[in-house]
């Protein structure tokens, strides 16, 4: 049965696919991806000879303007609503839980700042940052470790994962918003710390300035 399988398999890679084909085949592999894949996983599910980054271009202009959009997240693709509907799916939307202030402080310090110590956020914060607050970010996958610092002890960095980006419709971290938007989209609660703005390099605008006075 394996032999099989593999003889189908190789057979299935080696015949050389139209363009159309190619991106029928995107098509299907980004609308039955629950999350971003990137343009290697496509090219590895695709027929050897296919110009994968072609297609890929192809279906992004497809979607413009449709229902659905084709967008880039870090160095991956998915199929996702259209921002301007997406008031439709609303009561399909399910809140698992509520972060903190912590948790959303240091989300939003990680994001600006990042990669980013647990000393370095702290020292934005101004107060410590517990375990489980950095648990719970790590469980739902919004943030990651990265690479340790060249400083004694070695310690390790947090960053921001691909599903924060995709949650929150972001190709990379080059596109997060400012203040506004932070507060819109629950990054920050509605009287946010001077410091911690200052901290992250976020300017609050005029319309924000009684806030602080």
């Amino acid at each position: 049965m394996t032999a099989m399988v593999d003889k189908v398999s190789k057979e299935q890679k080696s015949y050389a696919p139209s363009e159309f084909e190619q991106e029928r085949m995107v098509e299907a592999i980004l609308f039955a991806s629950t999350n971003p894949v990137s343009e290697r996983e496509i090219s590895d599910r695709m027929p050897e000879g296919c110009d994968v980054a072609s297609a890929i271009a192809r279906t992004v202009r497809n979607y413009e303007g449709r229902g659905l959009r084709v967008i880039k997240v870090d160095d991956a693709w998915a199929m996702r609503t259209a921002p301007d509907l997406s008031f439709l799916l609303h009561k399909e939307r399910i809140r698992t839980r509520k972060l903190s202030r912590a948790a959303l402080e240091t989300l939003a310090i990680i994001a600006y700042h990042q990669p980013a110590t647990r000393a370095e956020i702290e020292e934005i914060r101004g107060v410590g940052v517990s375990q489980g607050t950095l648990d719970q970010l790590l469980q739902l996958d919004w943030i990651g470790l990265g690479r340790r610092r060249k400083t004694p002890g070695r310690p390790v960095t947090f960053v921001v994962t691909r599903n924060f980006l995709d949650h929150f419709s972001l190709a990379s971290v080059r596109d997060l918003p400012g203040l506004k938007e932070l507060r819109d989209a629950g990054l920050l609660a509605s009287t946010p710390n001077k410091d911690i703005l200052e901290g992250i390099g976020v300017e609050p605008s005029e319309d924000d300035a009684d806030e602080f006075e």
